[in-house]
């Protein structure tokens, strides 16, 4: 299989999760299982790690059963609906896809800082 397809596809199993469940539950039930594969084909454990961390937040602020949208909600006045937050999170989203795909095509972005503090450990 594509390595890109196969890390694509465990993209999408983290958002689709992150519908119904919490960041910890997410991490808990995937990292066990995608780890293995992530290490199999050869991906830096710390890019995936930020591609994860990502991906996840993004399932987490996905409606129609976002927990962070909730909170939103629950702070908000009373006349403010949840159409309002949906819409309203929109731009987030969109940023935080940017963001993803932007560390997907360039990985240097990712693991830039931690190759120049190992280097550092190093000398």
């Amino acid at each position: 299989m594509n390595r890109w397809l196969v890390l694509l596809s465990m993209m999408l199993i983290l958002v689709f999760l992150g519908l119904f469940l919490d960041e910890i539950g997410i991490i808990l039930l995937c990292v066990p299982v995608f780890l293995p594969i992530i290490n199999a084909f050869q991906f830096d454990p710390v890019w995936f790690g930020v591609l994860f961390l990502i991906t996840a937040q993004m399932g987490y602020i996905t409606p129609p059963f976002g927990y962070t949208l909730f909170y939103i909600k629950g702070v908000l006045p009373p006349d403010i609906g949840m159409g309002t937050v949906y819409r309203a999170i929109v731009p987030f989203l969109v940023l935080q896809l940017i963001a993803l795909i932007l560390f997907m095509l360039f990985p240097e972005i990712v693991t830039w800082l931690p190759e120049q503090l190992s280097q550092t450990v190093r000398s």
